[in-house]
C-alpha cells in the first residue's frame, strides 16, 4: 500500500506544485489564480481514485472497505502536500519573492476601485499587512498556510473515494 501511496501522492504533489512554475507570470492574475490553482489540485488528487481503484483490485481481491481506501487518500494527501509545499518554497524563494507585496497591492488596488477612503483600506489591509510580513519572515508559517490550501481538496476528494470505492464501485 505505500508504494501506491508515495508513486501516486508524488504524482498528485508534483501535478499540484508544478503549477506554479506553469503559470509564472511578472503580473500575476489574482482572480483567476485562485480558480486555476483549486482546478489544478482538483486534478492532481484524483489519483486518489486510481490508487484506490488500483489497491482495490490489484492486491486486494477486488473489494476495499471504507476505512482503508481513506487511508489510502489520506496518504496521498499528505505526500502531495509536502510536495506541494516544498514547490511553492521554491517557487516562493526563485520566482516569486515580490509575492506578499503584489498581493496586497492587488488588495489595495480593488478596494480602491471600490471606492473606499485611504482611511478605511488602511484599517482593513492592516490586520493582512502584519500576516505577509510573518508569512515573509517565517518559513514555518508559510509552509502551514501553504499546506491549508490543499490539505482539504484532498480530505474530500479521499472521502468521496473511500465512499464511492467502499461501498458503490465494487467490482
Amino acid at each position: 500500500m505505500s508504494k501506491i501511496i508515495l508513486t501516486f501522492g508524488a504524482i498528485a504533489g508534483l501535478i499540484s506544485g508544478g503549477m506554479f512554475f506553469v503559470m509564472h507570470s511578472d503580473t500575476p492574475n489574482y482572480d483567476s489564480g485562485m480558480i486555476v490553482g483549486y482546478l489544478t489540485m482538483i486534478i492532481g488528487l484524483s489519483t486518489i481514485f486510481f490508487a484506490t481503484k488500483q489497491y482495490r483490485d490489484k492486491y486486494n481481491s477486488g473489494a476495499i472497505n471504507f476505512g482503508k481506501a481513506f487511508k489510502i487518500g489520506i496518504g496521498i494527501t499528505l505526500v502531495a502536500t509536502a510536495l506541494y509545499v516544498l514547490c511553492w518554497e521554491i517557487y516562493y524563494n526563485t520566482l516569486a519573492s515580490d509575492f506578499t507585496d503584489q498581493y496586497l497591492a492587488y488588495l489595495r488596488e480593488g478596494m480602491e476601485a471600490e471606492g473606499k477612503t485611504a482611511e478605511a483600506i488602511a484599517s482593513e489591509l492592516a490586520p493582512t499587512e502584519t500576516m505577509m510580513e510573518q508569512y515573509k519572515s517565517n518559513r514555518l508559517i508559510r509552509m502551514g498556510m501553504t499546506s491549508v490550501e490543499i490539505i482539504p481538496v484532498g480530505l474530500i476528494l479521499a472521502l468521496i473515494s473511500s465512499v464511492l470505492f467502499g461501498k458503490i464501485l465494487k467490482k
